[in-house]
Protein backbone atom coordinates (compact mmCIF):
# COMPACT_ATOMS: atom_id res chain seq x y z
CA UNK A 1 0.00 0.00 0.00
CA UNK A 2 2.70 2.27 0.50
CA UNK A 3 4.97 1.63 -2.46
CA UNK A 4 1.58 2.08 -4.28
CA UNK A 5 0.90 5.43 -2.53
CA UNK A 6 4.79 6.57 -3.15
CA UNK A 7 4.66 5.53 -6.55
CA UNK A 8 1.42 7.77 -7.68
CA UNK A 9 3.22 10.56 -5.86
CA UNK A 10 6.08 9.71 -8.01
CA UNK A 11 3.72 10.06 -10.98
CA UNK A 12 1.94 13.63 -9.99
CA UNK A 13 5.31 15.08 -9.06
CA UNK A 14 6.35 14.05 -12.86
CA UNK A 15 3.32 15.01 -14.14
CA UNK A 16 3.90 18.44 -12.33
CA UNK A 17 7.68 18.90 -13.93
CA UNK A 18 6.12 18.39 -17.47
CA UNK A 19 3.49 21.01 -17.18
CA UNK A 20 6.34 23.35 -15.86
CA UNK A 21 8.54 22.17 -18.60
CA UNK A 22 5.66 22.98 -20.99
CA UNK A 23 5.82 26.49 -20.56
CA UNK A 24 1.99 26.57 -20.97
CA UNK A 25 1.10 29.95 -19.51
CA UNK A 26 -2.46 30.74 -17.76
CA UNK A 27 -4.51 33.18 -16.38
CA UNK A 28 -5.02 33.89 -12.70
CA UNK A 29 -7.72 31.21 -12.70
CA UNK A 30 -5.76 28.49 -14.51
CA UNK A 31 -7.11 28.95 -17.56
CA UNK A 32 -4.71 28.57 -20.56
CA UNK A 33 -3.63 31.97 -22.03
CA UNK A 34 -5.35 32.41 -25.94
CA UNK A 35 -2.70 31.96 -28.64
CA UNK A 36 -2.86 33.60 -32.13
CA UNK A 37 -5.30 31.87 -34.05
CA UNK A 38 -6.18 34.67 -36.52
CA UNK A 39 -4.05 36.83 -38.98
CA UNK A 40 -5.90 39.81 -40.12
CA UNK A 41 -3.36 42.08 -43.03
CA UNK A 42 -4.68 45.19 -43.60
CA UNK A 43 -3.94 48.45 -46.03
CA UNK A 44 -5.00 51.59 -44.92
CA UNK A 45 -6.28 53.65 -47.84
CA UNK A 46 -6.90 57.67 -48.72
CA UNK A 47 -10.66 57.82 -48.79
CA UNK A 48 -11.18 60.59 -51.44
CA UNK A 49 -10.46 57.56 -54.03
CA UNK A 50 -13.62 55.98 -52.96
CA UNK A 51 -16.34 57.77 -54.41
CA UNK A 52 -19.12 55.38 -55.60
CA UNK A 53 -19.63 51.06 -55.33
CA UNK A 54 -17.46 51.27 -58.76
CA UNK A 55 -14.34 52.28 -57.07
CA UNK A 56 -14.66 49.37 -54.62
CA UNK A 57 -15.19 46.86 -57.65
CA UNK A 58 -12.14 48.77 -59.66
CA UNK A 59 -10.07 48.68 -56.30
CA UNK A 60 -10.91 44.73 -56.32
CA UNK A 61 -9.66 44.40 -59.62
CA UNK A 62 -5.73 45.66 -58.80
CA UNK A 63 -6.32 42.75 -56.07
CA UNK A 64 -7.43 40.62 -58.14
CA UNK A 65 -4.08 41.60 -60.80
CA UNK A 66 -1.79 41.05 -58.04
CA UNK A 67 -2.40 37.74 -56.76
CA UNK A 68 -2.68 36.44 -60.71
CA UNK A 69 0.47 37.85 -60.84
CA UNK A 70 1.98 35.95 -57.93
CA UNK A 71 -0.30 32.81 -58.57
CA UNK A 72 -2.28 33.49 -55.46
CA UNK A 73 -5.58 31.83 -56.00
CA UNK A 74 -8.50 34.10 -56.15
CA UNK A 75 -12.41 33.38 -56.45
CA UNK A 76 -14.61 36.19 -56.29
CA UNK A 77 -17.27 36.78 -53.73
CA UNK A 78 -20.99 36.77 -55.28
CA UNK A 79 -21.87 40.02 -53.19
CA UNK A 80 -19.09 41.99 -55.17
CA UNK A 81 -21.74 42.70 -57.67
CA UNK A 82 -24.38 43.60 -54.71
CA UNK A 83 -24.88 46.77 -52.83
CA UNK A 84 -22.22 47.38 -49.61
CA UNK A 85 -22.78 46.21 -46.47
CA UNK A 86 -23.73 49.59 -43.88
CA UNK A 87 -23.04 49.25 -40.49
CA UNK A 88 -22.33 52.09 -37.67
CA UNK A 89 -19.70 52.26 -35.11
CA UNK A 90 -19.04 54.10 -32.10
CA UNK A 91 -16.32 54.08 -29.86
CA UNK A 92 -16.23 54.84 -25.81
CA UNK A 93 -13.82 56.17 -23.81
CA UNK A 94 -13.02 58.35 -21.50
CA UNK A 95 -12.58 62.30 -21.57
CA UNK A 96 -8.68 61.97 -21.25
CA UNK A 97 -8.54 58.41 -24.10
CA UNK A 98 -7.66 56.39 -21.05
CA UNK A 99 -8.32 53.62 -22.31
CA UNK A 100 -6.83 54.40 -25.95
CA UNK A 101 -3.55 55.65 -24.62
CA UNK A 102 -3.63 52.37 -22.61
CA UNK A 103 -3.71 50.27 -25.59
CA UNK A 104 -7.30 49.27 -25.04
CA UNK A 105 -10.58 49.82 -27.17
CA UNK A 106 -13.87 49.27 -26.53
CA UNK A 107 -16.67 49.93 -29.38
CA UNK A 108 -20.17 49.03 -30.98
CA UNK A 109 -21.17 48.00 -34.26
CA UNK A 110 -24.81 47.68 -35.27
CA UNK A 111 -25.32 46.56 -38.86
CA UNK A 112 -28.37 48.04 -41.27
CA UNK A 113 -30.16 46.44 -44.09
CA UNK A 114 -32.33 48.97 -45.92
CA UNK A 115 -31.96 51.79 -44.21
CA UNK A 116 -32.50 49.65 -40.97
CA UNK A 117 -30.50 48.40 -38.10
CA UNK A 118 -30.48 44.58 -37.56
CA UNK A 119 -29.36 42.14 -35.59
CA UNK A 120 -28.04 42.55 -32.17
CA UNK A 121 -25.38 45.52 -31.65
CA UNK A 122 -22.53 43.82 -31.12
CA UNK A 123 -19.47 44.89 -29.03
CA UNK A 124 -16.02 44.18 -29.35
CA UNK A 125 -13.39 45.09 -26.02
CA UNK A 126 -9.96 44.57 -27.35
CA UNK A 127 -5.92 45.28 -26.32
CA UNK A 128 -3.79 45.79 -29.19
CA UNK A 129 -0.09 45.92 -28.46
CA UNK A 130 3.23 45.02 -30.61
CA UNK A 131 3.99 42.78 -28.02
CA UNK A 132 2.76 39.57 -28.02
CA UNK A 133 3.72 37.99 -25.16
CA UNK A 134 1.98 41.19 -23.10
CA UNK A 135 -1.32 41.13 -25.34
CA UNK A 136 -1.39 37.32 -25.02
CA UNK A 137 -1.09 37.56 -20.80
CA UNK A 138 -3.90 40.26 -20.91
CA UNK A 139 -6.64 38.31 -19.90
CA UNK A 140 -10.15 40.22 -22.15
CA UNK A 141 -12.58 37.37 -21.01
CA UNK A 142 -16.12 39.48 -19.83
CA UNK A 143 -17.64 38.68 -16.48
CA UNK A 144 -21.20 37.94 -18.10
CA UNK A 145 -23.18 35.19 -17.81
CA UNK A 146 -23.61 35.42 -21.70
CA UNK A 147 -22.19 33.79 -24.76
CA UNK A 148 -19.36 35.55 -26.24
CA UNK A 149 -16.19 34.92 -28.40
CA UNK A 150 -12.66 35.75 -28.35
CA UNK A 151 -10.07 36.55 -31.32
CA UNK A 152 -6.52 36.53 -31.20
CA UNK A 153 -5.17 38.28 -33.97
CA UNK A 154 -2.09 39.03 -35.95
CA UNK A 155 -2.69 42.17 -37.41
CA UNK A 156 -0.36 42.84 -40.27
CA UNK A 157 -0.01 46.87 -41.23
CA UNK A 158 2.42 48.18 -43.95
CA UNK A 159 5.51 50.04 -42.13
CA UNK A 160 4.88 53.93 -40.77
CA UNK A 161 6.95 55.99 -43.11
CA UNK A 162 7.55 53.68 -46.40
CA UNK A 163 5.70 51.37 -48.66
CA UNK A 164 7.20 47.73 -49.15
CA UNK A 165 7.58 46.36 -45.79
CA UNK A 166 5.58 45.05 -43.01
CA UNK A 167 4.64 45.84 -38.84
CA UNK A 168 2.43 43.78 -37.02
CA UNK A 169 0.17 44.65 -33.95
CA UNK A 170 -0.86 41.84 -31.82
CA UNK A 171 -5.09 42.56 -31.14
CA UNK A 172 -6.76 40.25 -28.26
CA UNK A 173 -10.23 40.83 -28.82
CA UNK A 174 -13.62 39.84 -26.45
CA UNK A 175 -17.25 39.89 -28.78
CA UNK A 176 -20.30 39.58 -27.36
CA UNK A 177 -23.75 41.28 -28.66
CA UNK A 178 -25.45 44.32 -26.42
CA UNK A 179 -27.77 41.84 -25.25
CA UNK A 180 -25.80 39.37 -23.35
CA UNK A 181 -25.46 42.30 -20.92
CA UNK A 182 -27.51 42.64 -17.88
CA UNK A 183 -30.36 45.72 -18.50
CA UNK A 184 -30.82 47.03 -15.34
CA UNK A 185 -26.71 48.14 -15.49
CA UNK A 186 -25.30 51.93 -16.35
CA UNK A 187 -23.32 50.64 -19.12
CA UNK A 188 -21.55 54.17 -19.65
CA UNK A 189 -20.29 54.09 -15.74
CA UNK A 190 -16.83 53.24 -15.34
CA UNK A 191 -17.29 50.98 -12.31
CA UNK A 192 -19.79 49.05 -14.75
CA UNK A 193 -17.34 48.86 -17.43
CA UNK A 194 -14.44 47.61 -14.43
CA UNK A 195 -17.04 44.73 -13.30
CA UNK A 196 -18.01 43.03 -17.15
CA UNK A 197 -14.35 43.48 -18.25
CA UNK A 198 -11.79 43.56 -14.89
CA UNK A 199 -8.54 44.27 -17.36
CA UNK A 200 -10.41 48.19 -16.92
CA UNK A 201 -10.62 48.16 -12.67
CA UNK A 202 -6.78 49.47 -13.18
CA UNK A 203 -7.91 52.44 -14.62
CA UNK A 204 -10.86 53.58 -12.83
CA UNK A 205 -9.78 57.15 -10.53
CA UNK A 206 -13.84 57.35 -9.29
CA UNK A 207 -16.86 55.32 -8.49
CA UNK A 208 -18.57 58.23 -10.45
CA UNK A 209 -16.39 58.30 -13.73
CA UNK A 210 -18.05 57.51 -17.15
CA UNK A 211 -17.35 57.42 -20.82
CA UNK A 212 -18.18 59.26 -23.73
CA UNK A 213 -18.61 59.23 -27.40
CA UNK A 214 -15.15 59.57 -28.63
CA UNK A 215 -14.76 63.14 -30.57
CA UNK A 216 -18.74 62.74 -30.42
CA UNK A 217 -18.01 61.08 -33.90
CA UNK A 218 -20.18 58.15 -34.97
CA UNK A 219 -19.01 56.18 -37.83
CA UNK A 220 -20.56 54.87 -41.29
CA UNK A 221 -18.77 51.74 -42.58
CA UNK A 222 -19.29 50.98 -46.07
CA UNK A 223 -17.99 47.25 -46.85
CA UNK A 224 -17.86 45.31 -49.74
CA UNK A 225 -16.86 41.90 -50.08
CA UNK A 226 -14.34 41.21 -52.47
CA UNK A 227 -13.33 37.21 -52.39
CA UNK A 228 -11.17 34.82 -51.49
CA UNK A 229 -7.29 34.24 -51.51
CA UNK A 230 -6.20 31.05 -51.08
CA UNK A 231 -2.32 30.83 -50.52
CA UNK A 232 -2.30 27.36 -50.97
CA UNK A 233 -2.32 24.31 -47.84
CA UNK A 234 -5.38 25.40 -46.89
CA UNK A 235 -4.64 28.77 -45.73
CA UNK A 236 -7.76 30.74 -47.11
CA UNK A 237 -8.34 34.70 -46.69
CA UNK A 238 -11.64 36.64 -47.23
CA UNK A 239 -10.97 39.78 -48.15
CA UNK A 240 -13.34 43.18 -48.28
CA UNK A 241 -12.57 46.92 -49.06
CA UNK A 242 -14.24 49.60 -46.86
CA UNK A 243 -14.86 53.02 -46.59
CA UNK A 244 -15.21 54.81 -43.04
CA UNK A 245 -16.69 58.27 -42.62
CA UNK A 246 -18.74 60.72 -40.02
CA UNK A 247 -22.64 60.20 -39.83
CA UNK A 248 -24.15 62.93 -40.78
CA UNK A 249 -21.21 64.96 -42.19
CA UNK A 250 -20.45 62.04 -44.68
CA UNK A 251 -17.02 63.38 -44.27
CA UNK A 252 -14.60 60.58 -45.55
CA UNK A 253 -12.00 59.19 -43.27
CA UNK A 254 -10.42 56.28 -44.04
CA UNK A 255 -10.75 53.48 -46.32
CA UNK A 256 -9.04 49.88 -45.92
CA UNK A 257 -8.84 46.80 -47.55
CA UNK A 258 -7.93 43.56 -45.44
CA UNK A 259 -7.65 39.45 -45.50
CA UNK A 260 -7.94 37.44 -42.90
CA UNK A 261 -7.06 33.66 -42.42
CA UNK A 262 -7.97 31.47 -39.36
CA UNK A 263 -6.12 28.72 -38.08
CA UNK A 264 -5.46 26.75 -35.11
CA UNK A 265 -2.04 26.88 -34.50
CA UNK A 266 -0.02 29.17 -36.53
CA UNK A 267 2.98 26.41 -35.89
CA UNK A 268 0.66 24.68 -38.79
CA UNK A 269 0.76 26.90 -41.41
CA UNK A 270 3.30 25.85 -43.66
CA UNK A 271 6.48 28.18 -44.60
CA UNK A 272 5.45 28.30 -48.31
CA UNK A 273 1.81 29.31 -47.92
CA UNK A 274 3.27 32.01 -45.12
CA UNK A 275 6.18 33.28 -47.80
CA UNK A 276 3.06 33.78 -50.26
CA UNK A 277 0.85 35.58 -48.27
CA UNK A 278 3.85 38.23 -47.10
CA UNK A 279 4.76 38.39 -50.72
CA UNK A 280 1.51 39.41 -51.58
CA UNK A 281 0.50 41.99 -49.03
CA UNK A 282 4.29 43.54 -49.85
CA UNK A 283 3.67 43.34 -53.63
CA UNK A 284 0.03 44.97 -53.26
CA UNK A 285 1.52 47.78 -51.47
CA UNK A 286 3.96 48.52 -54.53
CA UNK A 287 0.90 47.98 -57.13
CA UNK A 288 -1.63 50.00 -55.33
CA UNK A 289 1.06 52.71 -53.70
CA UNK A 290 -1.10 55.72 -54.81
CA UNK A 291 -3.74 54.78 -52.83
CA UNK A 292 -2.14 54.08 -49.69
CA UNK A 293 -2.27 56.32 -46.62
CA UNK A 294 0.87 55.44 -44.07
CA UNK A 295 1.29 55.70 -40.64
CA UNK A 296 -2.46 55.54 -39.20
CA UNK A 297 -5.29 53.03 -38.59
CA UNK A 298 -9.20 53.12 -38.90
CA UNK A 299 -9.46 53.78 -35.07
CA UNK A 300 -6.77 56.03 -34.80
CA UNK A 301 -8.35 58.10 -37.10
CA UNK A 302 -11.90 58.63 -35.29
CA UNK A 303 -9.53 59.39 -31.89
CA UNK A 304 -7.77 62.34 -34.29
CA UNK A 305 -11.26 63.87 -35.47
CA UNK A 306 -10.91 66.85 -33.84
CA UNK A 307 -6.48 67.18 -34.38
CA UNK A 308 -5.64 65.90 -30.78
CA UNK A 309 -3.97 63.07 -30.95
CA UNK A 310 -3.48 61.25 -27.96
CA UNK A 311 -0.31 58.95 -27.40
CA UNK A 312 -1.26 55.09 -28.22
CA UNK A 313 0.27 51.86 -28.83
CA UNK A 314 -0.55 51.62 -32.75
Amino acid sequence: MAKAKEDKKKKKDKQSKNDDASGAATYSDGHPQDRVQYLEAKLILKPDRFTSVESFRDFGKLVQRTAKGLKVGYITDPKIGLRPDVREIIFGDTPDFRLYNNAFILRRRISYVDGFPVGDPEIVFKFRHPDEQKTAALDVRPNISGAYRIKFKAEVLPLKDQIGGFRILYSHNCVFGLSQLHEGADRLAMSTLAHVFPALSVLQTSEDERIGLVNEGIVEEVLLELGQLDFGKGFVAKCNVALWRTRGEHLPLVGEFAYQVRFNRKEEVSDKAKKLCEQFFITLQQDVKEWISLGTTKTGMVYRLKGNAPQSHE
